[in-house]
């Protein structure tokens, strides 16, 4: 039996279960079938189609019938943002579910820039979500480092009752020792791992942080470098190193740098606004204990961009985190590649059509 044949036999088999769980298994099991298909699936086919309709902070997206709970969905670093197919895609699955989904439309992101002010514009649109539409729950989904300024949100908005982080991070000494020596490890006190990153998360970087230098040559150079790398890999920018002054080749050093335990010392050395918007974004720093929400973390072991282990490490970190680990995710596309992650993509999708419906918390708790 092909891998997609069995999968579809597992979705067979659990929207027919019986019993109290009936509906939202079945759910689940339509939900995930949508997004492991090309073009509409069982669920469109069963649903109203959903409409799209800008608003003052992005996109909205409505189900056909009425909405039981509300989602902000926020597209990682990529310049088509809340237009990319697979983020208008995934808002229309969601919205098929019943979630009234607005996708932000966040400049920064588009620019790939992340920040940690980017956490302000989110908490927003959950705010105005829950205020224009009255769905009941309100949950934020992130997909990278969108993740960190979503879960920063979450931190300032009280009434975000759930988030769905994908492929995202907890520590950014972490993440940043990934992307730049391949280096990764599940607790400070572990043998490192080692794997081939890909080289887009270094110049995301790169690119995020070359405006907030104070040298103007040093902007103007870093970004050129940032575009040349995102474009080829291999692109010649040995014309444009020997014009940075003392801070931008700072920055370089810790891009160029293959060791793990050079990186704090690198990182320290690093202009001070850089230092400050990186220890914005950071995670581990913060306490998450006072965090409400549940947080669905859900990772990829052949995470090329962001290591499964800040996944693993941001689902402990929180008071109520739950890990969805898969063999085969590709850093951020909910397809499964085997019977095993598409059980365990069913339970995440059971658990976050839960979340649609669960009781609000009482003023207090």
């Amino acid at each position: 039996m092909s891998r997609r044949a069995a999968f579809l036999a597992l979705l067979a088999l659990v929207a027919s279960l019986g019993g109290f769980y009936a509906r939202p298994a079945a759910e689940a099991a339509l939900l995930l079938g949508e997004m492991t298909v090309a073009g509409d699936g069982l669920l469109a086919a069963m649903t109203p189609a959903p409409t799209r309709q800008a608003v003052p902070l992005g996109d909205l997206y409505l189900p056909g019938a009425a909405a039981e709970a509300g989602l902000v969905l926020v597209p990682g670093a990529d310049r088509a943002g809340k237009d990319h197919p697979r983020v208008v895609a995934l808002a229309r699955s969601l919205a098929r579910a019943r979630f009234a989904v607005l996708v932000p439309d966040l400049p920064a992101l588009r620019a790939l820039e992340v920040s940690g002010a980017d956490a302000g514009p989110i908490a927003e649109a959950a705010a105005w979500l829950e205020r224009t539409q009255r769905p009941g729950r309100i949950g934020i989904a992130a997909v990278s480092y969108a993740v960190g300024p979503a879960i920063l949100a979450a931190l300032a908005e009280p009434k975000v009752a759930f988030v769905v982080a994908i492929g995202g991070y907890w520590d950014v000494t972490q993440a940043v020792t990934f992307f730049t020596t391949g280096h990764f490890r599940d607790r400070p006190d572990a043998a490192w791992q080692v794997r081939a990153p890909n080289a887009y998360g270094k110049w995301v970087f790169l690119n995020s942080n070359a405006r907030r230098l104070t040298d103007s040559g040093d902007r103007v150079l870093l970004a050129a470098i940032a575009a040349r790398r995102m474009t080829d890999a291999a692109a010649p920018i040995a014309d444009l190193l020997p014009r940075l002054t003392p801070q931008g080749r700072a920055v370089m050093a810790l891009l160029d740098n293959e060791d793990p335990e050079r990186v704090p010392a690198l990182i320290a050395a690093l202009p001070q606004a850089v230092r400050a918007d990186m220890a914005a974004l950071d995670l581990s720093a913060r306490d998450l204990s006072r965090l409400k929400a549940r947080v669905l973390v859900v990772h990829g072991r052949d995470d090329t961009i962001i290591p499964w282990t800040e996944g693993a490490a941001l689902a402990r970190a929180v008071p109520r985190g739950e890990l969805y680990l898969l063999g085969n995710l590709a850093h951020a596309y909910l397809k499964p590649g085997t019977v095993a992650d598409g059980v365990t993509l069913w339970r995440m999708m059971f658990r976050l059509l839960s979340e649609r419906s669960a009781p609000l918390p009482r003023a207090g708790e």
